[in-house]
C-alpha cells in the first residue's frame, strides 16, 4: 500500500487526510443539480481528499460555453447547494474553481464578444477577442472577488483560481497573447500584474483564513509564449503573495505538444511541477505544490511524491473511471480499480462541446441517478447468458451481476476483451489492457461465470431467461482483383503478427483501427519500415476524437508513415497495390497488403435464437458496426444490462418472453 499518499497534508488552513485530490472537470451537467450532486457524492464517498468543481465562470463573457455554471448569478446557489450537501454528507471536502475563459470563450454562448488582454486571434475559439479596457479589467477583478465570496458563503471548503491552460489569467501572463504596454503588460514583471491582482482580489474577499488554491501554468508549450523560467517566477510570486497551494497546469488548447493523451507516458509532466517546487524552495517560499497529468493510479502518485515532484497529486479522469480509486487502493484492492485509459472520448472531447461528460470504461459516470447501484437477489433460475466478451458484453455482464442477476459470459477466444486486446498492443495504448484486467477480476467477484473458448449454439442457450448477443464485428471484406501471390491480410491477422508482414506494408483504410495498426507497425522492433495508409475519403483518422486525432497523426508523420486520402484501391499485383488518385494510377510497392477498411456485424446466433423463440437482445458491433466505437459499446452494455435486470426482477420476470427487448 502507498505510504506517502496516505499521509495528511495542509493546504493553508485546509487539512486533508491524504494527498489525492480530484481535479477540476467541466461536466456539461450543470443544468441538472441533482445529477451533479450524485456524481460528486460518489467521488467523495470513494475517498477523494478534496474535490475541485468544474470551472464556475465569474461572468457570462468568461464562460467557456453555454453550459458553464455562472457563479455570480442568482441561480448558482440552487445549482450548487445539492452538491455541497451531498459531498459534505459523504464526509468529503470540495473547492469551487473560479474561471474566466478570456479569448477561449465563444460568442455563440451568450452573444458576447470574448475579451482578452489583446486582440490576438484564438485558434481554439476561432475568433479575435476584444482588448480589455482598464475599466473592464477592474470589473473582472471584482467578478473574481464576488465569485470567491459567494463560494465561501455557500459553504465551499476552498476556492481554486483557474490561471493555466491558456485561459484569461494565463493569457495575461503570456507575451504571445498580452501585447499591452501599460501596467498590465510589456515585460515579464508587468505580465504578472493581473494574475497577482486576481489573487489579491480573491484574498480580499474571503479573508486570510480561507483556503485559496491557484492553478498556474508550469509550461504553456506554445511557441512565443512564456518561458519555463517566467512560469516559475510567476509561481514563486503567487506563493509569496498568499496562495495557499499551487496546482500546476500543463499546455494550452492551442499547444501541439500532447499533455493528456494516452500516448503521453505516465507521469511524464510531473517533472514540471517538481521544478516549480524546487523554485519555491530556492526562494524560501513554503506552499504545497499539486501535480497532475497522466497519473492514473495511486502507485504512480506514490512514485511522484517519493521523487519530490509534488506534495499532492491531482487526478481528474481517473475519478471518472472509478470513483472508488482511493478507497479500493486503501483496502488493498488495487486490482479492482477501473483504470482511466486516457482515451478522452467521453470526457475531454465532450467537455469541449455541449454533450454531457461521462467515461468510456465507466458509462455510469455522470448518470448515477439514472443507473443506481441497487442489488436485488433474483430467483436462481433467472440466469442470463452473455455471448461475447468485448466491451459491450463485459459491461452488460457486470451491470447484470451488480443487480444480483446470475450471468454466464461466453467467449469464443481464450480471453476476454475483444478488440481491446488489439488496442492494448499499440504503443501508448497499453492502459487498454488495464480495462481487461479490471473485468477479469471484477466479474468473478460479482459472481459472473466466465467461459472462455466456448461458442454455444442455440440449443445450449435455450435454458436461459435471456441471452445477450455481443459477438462483435469482423473486418469488412474488400473485394479486389488479385494477380500473383502477394499476401493479403485482414487487420486482426496483422495485429497478431506484425513482424511477419515484411518491410513494406500498404494498409487499405485509414480510420481508427488502421491508424492504430500503423502505430503498432512503426513501433515494432524489426517490423515494417515503410507503412502507407490509404482511403477513398479525405480525412485520415476519421472517428478519432478531436483531442487525440491531431496528436496521433503528428506521431505518424514523425514516424514516416505515408497517408494517401482520396485514393481508391484497384488491384493487388505481385509488386504491390495498384491504386487510383484523383490525378493518376500509381503502384504502391508492398510485401503485404492489409485490409482495415471498417467492420461488419458478426451475429451468427440471432436468427437461430429467434427461430427457437429464445428471448434475446443484440448489442454493440453485432447490432450495428457503422460508426462503431467503444463508447457506444460500453453504453449499450450498461443500458441493456440495467433494463434487463429491472425486467427480470419484476414479479413475472421475462423468462417466458418471446420477443427481444428493444
Amino acid at each position: 500500500m502507498p505510504d506517502r499518499v496516505f499521509t495528511p497534508v495542509s493546504l493553508g488552513p485546509l487539512r486533508l487526510t491524504h494527498r489525492i485530490m480530484m481535479g477540476s472537470m467541466h461536466l456539461n451537467r450543470e443544468d441538472d443539480p441533482q445529477a451533479l450532486a450524485a456524481f460528486y457524492r460518489e467521488r467523495a464517498a470513494g475517498g477523494a481528499a478534496l474535490i475541485v468543481t468544474g470551472g464556475a465562470a465569474v461572468s457570462r463573457t468568461g464562460a467557456g460555453g453555454p453550459n458553464y455554471l455562472l457563479i455570480n448569478e442568482p441561480e448558482a446557489a440552487a445549482v450548487l447547494s445539492p452538491t455541497l450537501e451531498a459531498v459534505h454528507g459523504a464526509g468529503g471536502k470540495i473547492a469551487l474553481q473560479l474561471f474566466h475563459a478570456g479569448r477561449y470563450a465563444f460568442e455563440s454562448s451568450y452573444g458576447l464578444r470574448p475579451a482578452a488582454p489583446s486582440e490576438v486571434y484564438s485558434g481554439f475559439s476561432r475568433a479575435v477577442p476584444a482588448a480589455m479596457t482598464q475599466q473592464q479589467i477592474e470589473a473582472v477583478l471584482a467578478d473574481f472577488a464576488a465569485g470567491a465570496a459567494q463560494a465561501q458563503s455557500l459553504g465551499f471548503d476552498a476556492v481554486e483560481i483557474m490561471g493555466s491552460e491558456g485561459y484569461l489569467i494565463n493569457q495575461f501572463a503570456s507575451p504571445l497573447t498580452n501585447l499591452r504596454t501599460d501596467g498590465w503588460g510589456g515585460d515579464p514583471q508587468r505580465r504578472q500584474s493581473f494574475p497577482l491582482a486576481v489573487l489579491a482580489a480573491v484574498r480580499g474577499a474571503v479573508g486570510p483564513a480561507y483556503p485559496v488554491i491557484y492553478r498556474t501554468s508550469g509550461a504553456d508549450f506554445v511557441a512565443g509564449s512564456s518561458t519555463l523560467e517566467e512560469s516559475r517566477a510567476l509561481a514563486v510570486a503567487l506563493a509569496a503573495a498568499g496562495a495557499d497551494a499551487l496546482n500546476i497546469g500543463i499546455g494550452w488548447h492551442e499547444s501541439r505538444v500532447p499533455s493528456v493523451q494516452a500516448l503521453v507516458p505516465h507521469g511524464h509532466w510531473m517533472g514540471i511541477a517538481g521544478s516549480i517546487r524546487a523554485a519555491l524552495a530556492g526562494a524560501g517560499v513554503q506552499v504545497p505544490v499539486i501535480g497532475s497529468n497522466r497519473i492514473n493510479s495511486l502507485h504512480l502518485a506514490e512514485q511522484a511524491l517519493a521523487a519530490g515532484q509534488a506534495d499532492v497529486v491531482s487526478m481528474a479522469r481517473p475519478f471518472l473511471a472509478d470513483p472508488e480509486i482511493v478507497a479500493k487502493t486503501r483496502r488493498g484492492q488495487a486490482e479492482l480499480v477501473n483504470t482511466c485509459i486516457a482515451c478522452n472520448e467521453a470526457c475531454i472531447d465532450r467537455s469541449l462541446g455541449t454533450e454531457p461528460v461521462s467515461c468510456l470504461v465507466n458509462p455510469r459516470a455522470g448518470r448515477e441517478l439514472a443507473f443506481p447501484l441497487v442489488r436485488s437477489v433474483s430467483a436462481p433460475d433467472l440466469r442470463v447468458a452473455v455471448v461475447g466478451a468485448g466491451p459491450a458484453g463485459l459491461q452488460a455482464a457486470a451491470t447484470l451481476a451488480q443487480a444480483g442477476v446470475p450471468v454466464d459470459l461466453y467467449e469464443q477466444s481464450d480471453g476476454i476483451g475483444g478488440q481491446f486486446r488489439l488496442a492494448g498492443t499499440v504503443p501508448g495504448k497499453e492502459d487498454f489492457l488495464q480495462t481487461i484486467r479490471y473485468f477479469r477480476n471484477e466479474l468473478p467477484r460479482l459472481g459472473v461465470r466466465i467461459r472462455p473458448c466456448e461458442s454455444p449454439g442455440a440449443e445450449a442457450l435455450s435454458g436461459y431467461a435471456h441471452v445477450i448477443l455481443a459477438t462483435g464485428v469482423r473486418p469488412r471484406p474488400v473485394p479486389l482483383p488479385r494477380t500473383g501471390r502477394l499476401p493479403v491480410r485482414d487487420y486482426r491477422e496483422a495485429f497478431a503478427a506484425p513482424a511477419d508482414l515484411g518491410r513494406r506494408v500498404v494498409v487499405i483504410g485509414a480510420g481508427g483501427i488502421a491508424v492504430d495498426l500503423a502505430r503498432l507497425l512503426t513501433g515494432t522492433p524489426g517490423g515494417p519500415a515503410d507503412v502507407t495508409l490509404l482511403r477513398r475519403g479525405h480525412r485520415i483518422g476519421e472517428g478519432i476524437g478531436p483531442s487525440t486525432r491531431w496528436a496521433v497523426l503528428q506521431e505518424l508523420a514523425a514516424a514516416g508513415v505515408r497517408t494517401l486520402p482520396g485514393t481508391t484501391p484497384l488491384e493487388v499485383t505481385p509488386e504491390g497495390l495498384l491504386a487510383a488518385t484523383a490525378q493518376e494510377t500509381v503502384l504502391l510497392p508492398a510485401d503485404t497488403v492489409v485490409l482495415a477498411a471498417g467492420q461488419v456485424p458478426h451475429n451468427p446466433l440471432h436468427s437461430a435464437l429467434l427461430h427457437q423463440t429464445i428471448p434475446c437482445t443484440v448489442i454493440g458491433g453485432a447490432l450495428d458496426a457503422s460508426g462503431l466505437n467503444a463508447v457506444r459499446a460500453f453504453d449499450q452494455g450498461l443500458e441493456t444490462g440495467s433494463l434487463l435486470a429491472r425486467e427480470l426482477q419484476q414479479p413475472s420476470g421475462v423468462k417466458r418472453s418471446r420477443t427481444p427487448l428493444p
